[in-house]
């Protein structure tokens, strides 16, 4: 509710605009991994304010955060510092009945569309026998992006928006999977950021 709450506030602000009801039609179904592209530091939290019964996995450093991590710690993300252990809780998630986010590059894309995919995506999809549901986001400006200036402003209204993308079936080969992946992305995703005539409506 807080995440829905923060992007109605930035679309009554004018700052941006926001088509991500797609994700609607994913909350009632069986147990995957959610893999979505990461072009900006907003990508989860659009995520999250549609699909509020995710599980997380989280980089370490924002767990331990003074900002996010007391929240984080409440949903019980996951954090990713411990391999093995961050494995076996991403699977017990998924065969308890929810759905997995993980964003496969494991940081912001970089470069676009899409940078390495690593293992960790097919290993944990391989164990928990669950499909790897692709997420494509698209925005028509780079802000909040990897190598974006911290003081720089964008131009507003910054239009996101969020398709549903390919599913892939349980990976039983990580490497081809990870391949299979990488291919995907780079042939959905356009190369640059979307021509500002992107149709998006606000629909947060």
């Amino acid at each position: 509710m807080g995440f829905r709450l923060y992007l109605r506030a930035l679309s009554a602000l004018g700052a941006c605009h926001f088509d991500i009801s797609a994700l609607d039609t994913l909350s009632d179904e069986s147990p995957m991994v959610i893999a979505p592209n990461h072009p900006s530091l907003l990508d989860a939290i659009m995520i999250l304010s549609r699909m509020p019964r995710l599980a997380c996995i989280m980089k370490a450093e924002l767990v331990d955060n003074p900002f996010f991590g007391a929240g984080a710690r409440l949903a019980c993300y996951i954090r990713n510092d411990a391999l093995r252990h961050m494995l076996h809780l991403a699977v017990e998630e998924l065969r308890g009945g929810s759905h997995l986010l993980l964003f496969p590059e494991g940081t912001r894309s970089h470069p676009l569309p899409i940078g390495t995919i690593r293992g960790s995506i097919a290993l944990i999809a391989k164990q928990a026998h669950v499909p790897i549901q692709t997420i494509l986001i698209t925005a028509d400006s780079p802000f909040l992006g990897k190598g974006w200036p911290f003081f720089r402003k964008p131009a507003m209204p910054i239009h996101y928006r969020i398709e549903i993308g390919r599913r892939f079936d349980p990976p039983t080969d990580v490497r081809r999977s990870i391949a299979e992946l990488e291919a995907y992305f780079h042939s959905a995703l356009p190369s640059e950021p979307c021509a500002s005539s992107v149709a998006a409506v606000d629909e947060c």
